[in-house]
């Protein structure tokens, strides 16, 4: 019996050494000087758009986005961490050195690629939300005409607002009252209020609260584009390019987005930016 100890102890100290073996083994491809933080990937994010990326009741962030870019920190021998932050303010964020990465589903346009590399991964398009039942009796784009719409300010949702305004009004037909909020969750929120008879948001989003019971999806498939991770430098973009198609290759990459309901593109994950 008083040989337990000992045993436990050797045991202890055979668990820590193997630990510590393993953390060694574990090197990062992506060198501590192109990283905001050491041995960290630091990604910003807006948490106002379930089931994508959103917080619990528990306070704790969930969503297919935040799970993809714990897997790719995870991959990537780093930690990750979590920037909370509006989308108006993560370009220049990523501009200015405050995180590594924008992993909020940023839309993929040929301008933004000018500024960031970008890597373009699932494929969306844009939903229009209404009250339960749609009393309005939306069935189509034309039915906007003289509609007041909510949509978070300053990304590619806003600019397809008032791409569908200006198809109105180039129609002849009465324009939409454009109102912007800061998120998605305010957006939803001021619908819910009526304080704007619709809201604009990608299409898992409309889907996922048309699921709770919240609101009414009555338009999708509007503006497909392609979703994108953003990356202020070159060689991490490339990094996680090369983990992203790994994730392809072994199937965890479709299982998440099965897991969400989620369409991936096809083929492999490339980089698209400036040169250097």
């Amino acid at each position: 019996m008083k040989l337990l100890p000992a045993l436990a102890s050797a045991t202890a100290l055979l668990i820590f050494c193997a630990g510590a073996a393993n953390a060694q083994a574990c090197k990062s491809p992506v060198p501590d000087s192109v990283l905001v933080k050491k041995g960290t990937l630091t990604m910003s994010v807006n948490p106002t758009l379930p089931p994508m990326q959103f917080v619990d009741q528990s306070g704790a962030l969930k969503g297919m986005r935040v799970e993809l870019g714990e897997a790719i920190a995870k991959r990537l021998c780093l930690t990750p961490e979590y920037v909370r932050i509006e989308f108006s303010a993560m370009i220049p964020g990523l501009q200015a050195g405050r995180w590594d990465v924008i992993n909020t589903g940023i839309f993929y346009t040929e301008e933004r690629a000018k500024l960031m590399q970008m890597l373009i991964y699932e494929d969306q398009a844009i939903s229009i939300s209404t009250a339960k039942g749609n009393p309005l009796k939306i069935a189509r784009p034309d039915d906007l005409s003289g509609k007041s719409i909510g949509v978070e300010l300053g990304g590619f949702e806003e600019r397809k607002a008032h791409a569908l305004d200006k198809q109105l009004t180039d129609k002849g037909m009465k324009g939409m009252t454009i109102r912007t909020f800061e998120n998605f969750a305010m957006a939803f929120q001021a619908l819910r209020a009526g304080q704007v008879e619709v809201a604009l948001s990608i299409d898992s989003t409309g889907a996922e609260y048309q699921k709770r019971g919240d609101f009414e999806r009555v338009l999708h498939g509007l503006f497909p584009t392609p979703v994108s991770l953003a990356a202020r430098n070159k060689d991490l973009a490339a990094a996680m390019a090369k983990v992203m198609n790994d994730m392809k290759a072994d199937g965890s990459f479709q299982k998440l987005f099965d897991q969400y309901g989620v369409k991936a593109i096809d083929g492999i994950v490339t980089v698209k930016g400036p040169a250097s």
